[in-house]
């Protein structure tokens, strides 16, 4: 008798662990997880690209030259793309601003890549042409690109790429990782 009773208390109180953890509350319901991923970073429009070039010993005019397309990458052309046109034998310190001037008033996208600096790099390829450029700015770590010194040397013409790499996460020092933001190529004049 005592273990048919055992046996009745044991299946009441396992019938009862069993209807009150199937049971719940509303206000105990857990919150619905998203499944959705998190958006990826998002491109800015980038539509104009500007360096700005100080002579470092104060004898040559300062000058800038820009790029434009409006509408960014794709679609219509580009509505400037001056030549760069430095005096031979000539150091300068340059720096480089893009903007969005789809924009009233123009986003200063620099801004941004200054902030996520260990993210971004600046690269210059030049071809044909005696100018040497050394990045002056760092992340702590590696070299940026918003600011550089350009060291012309004799008469020549050729071209300079501009680029600017996004490279969250995988920033080495070189142009090879990550996406590329813009690339302008000016035609480049040493004089």
């Amino acid at each position: 008798m005592k273990t048919i009773r055992n046996y009745s208390i044991l299946a009441i109180a396992l019938l009862t662990l069993f209807t009150v953890s199937c049971s719940k509350k509303d206000d105990d319901s857990p919150v619905p997880v998203s499944t959705t991923t998190p958006p990826a970073h998002e491109e800015e429009l980038i539509t104009s690209l500007i360096i700005s070039f100080v002579d470092t010993a104060g004898v040559q005019p300062n000058v800038q030259y820009a790029f434009r397309d409006p509408d960014g990458d794709g679609g219509n052309a580009p509505t400037q793309q001056d030549t760069i046109r430095l005096v031979a034998n000539t150091y300068y310190n340059a720096t480089v601003q893009i903007l969005n001037e789809a924009e009233n008033p123009a986003e200063d996208i620099t801004l941004e890549v200054q902030q996520e600096d260990d993210e971004h790099l600046f690269c210059y390829d030049i071809t044909n042409t005696n100018v040497a450029v050394t990045r002056t700015d760092s992340d702590g770590t590696y070299e940026v690109g918003i600011t550089s010194r350009w060291s012309t040397g004799a008469v020549a013409n050729g071209t300079t790429k501009v680029s600017l790499k996004h490279q969250p996460g995988i920033k080495d020092g070189t142009c090879a990782p990550g996406d590329t933001d813009i690339e302008v190529t000016f035609v480049t004049e040493i004089q």
